[in-house]
């Protein structure tokens, strides 16, 4: 493996940083601490320009190059943020914050990212200028979107944008990616079925409300049987189903459903809310029910640019020797809304065998960082050669 002697050199102290934001979890924009350490190591670093508070929580940092000549300008992006989990590690750096933890490897992302920016700070060996951005809010708070909604393509004239996430079962250090669709968009429902309340006893006199949104559930999962392309991806599932009475007499006059949507091209999308809502209101109606759709949308697809995606590739098989195909993902990241305005790609790093993102058990494999940071390097000293 081509790992840069320097990340080896460096593996202790960006553990220590890993370790300490692990500890020190904060969820969504509510970033400010972690928002604090990392401004300060990169202006510790020695970056030429340090930037917070873009997207509320957000920190840039910019490094140039012995030379800016090229007018080159590559974005590099970490997510910050935590989930709202109690850790069950075990650990001795295990989080002290009750009902927060990294769930997810952002802490790792966010010390490979800074571990990048101190080598790139010290040798600045590339003809061009690196933006090191640090996100909030990616675990569903549209983070990457607040950010790019304050300018920061235009504002550091960013022309490529390249992101990583550490994935469980994956070999350590080794990396996958795919060109094209890679996450899935992540709308989320809420159905409302209203119905005539009554006595168990007299389902005659009533408007079943219960029943009524039975039925929309089963209809609801012919969007994907029925009228999806079976070639590509859908995901319809209803996860929370309410009535408005717990009582085992009473058939609930009311009836409130959520759940989510994924799928994986914009036109499916589009097709996934259109049935959703026809068959929810048209299903309800022929009951004597009427069913009012709440339809949020979330996370657009991740889409990878062909060309960049080749050299992400490219750039991993010179640090792991290989980069293997990744599957289709019908998780959600955010990442997508930086793709949608400048061209990138995001690859996977390989954390082995552990636990799953998300999971109480989870932990980020210290042992990938230096083939993270080697990645973020390469990117750079390979897009932008110095002279």
């Amino acid at each position: 493996m081509s790992i840069k002697n320097r990340f080896a050199e460096l593996l202790p102290e960006i553990t220590e940083w890993r370790r300490d934001l692990h500890e020190n979890p904060e969820i969504l924009y509510e970033t400010h601490r972690t928002s604090g350490v990392v401004a300060e190591k990169l202006r510790a670093f020695g970056c030429d320009d340090v930037v917070e508070g873009l997207g509320r929580t957000g920190v840039v940092g910019v490094i140039r190059g012995k030379q800016t000549a090229s007018g080159k300008v590559i974005g590099l992006r970490a997510d910050m943020d935590a989930l709202p989990i109690h850790e069950q590690t075990g650990k001795p750096y295990a989080s002290k914050i009750s009902g927060a933890m990294h769930a997810c490897g952002h802490d790792g992302h966010t010390a490979m990212l800074l571990g990048a920016a101190k080598y790139l700070s010290e040798t600045r060996n590339f003809d061009g200028t690196v933006v090191v951005i640090f996100q909030p809010a990616e675990e569903g708070g549209g983070g990457g979107r607040e950010m790019c909604e304050d300018g920061l393509m235009e504002r550091f004239g960013i022309q490529e944008v390249y992101g990583m996430h550490n994935w469980p079962g994956i070999p350590l250090g080794r990396f996958a990616i795919r060109p094209g669709a890679f996450f899935a968009s992540t709308d989320q429902f809420e159905i409302t079925v209203e119905g005539r309340g009554g006595h168990a006893a007299k389902p005659h006199e009533t408007v079943d409300s219960t029943l009524v949104a039975s039925h929309v559930v089963l209809a609801l999962q012919s969007i994907a049987s029925r009228n999806a392309d079976p070639t590509e991806q859908i995901v319809v599932s209803v996860t929370s189903f309410e009535t408005s009475s717990k009582a085992f007499n009473v058939i609930a006059q009311r009836v409130q459903m959520k759940g989510t949507v994924r799928t994986m091209s914009p036109e499916l999308r589009k097709l996934g809310q259109e049935r959703l809502t026809a068959i929810a209101e048209t299903t309800a109606r022929a009951y004597g029910a009427e069913a009012k759709v709440n339809y949020i949308k979330g996370y657009p697809v991740m889409i990878n640019h062909e060309a960049e995606t080749d050299f992400a590739i490219q750039v991993a098989r010179e640090v792991s020797g290989d980069c293997a195909e990744a599957p289709l993902v019908m998780g959600g990241e955010d990442f997508a809304y930086m793709l949608e305005e400048r061209p990138g790609a995001y690859i996977l790093v390989g954390n082995g065998d552990t636990a799953s993102v998300h999971h109480p058990e989870y932990d980020f494999s210290d042992d990938a960082i230096p083939a993270g940071c080697s990645w973020w390097a390469g990117i750079v000293e390979r897009r932008m050669p110095a002279a």
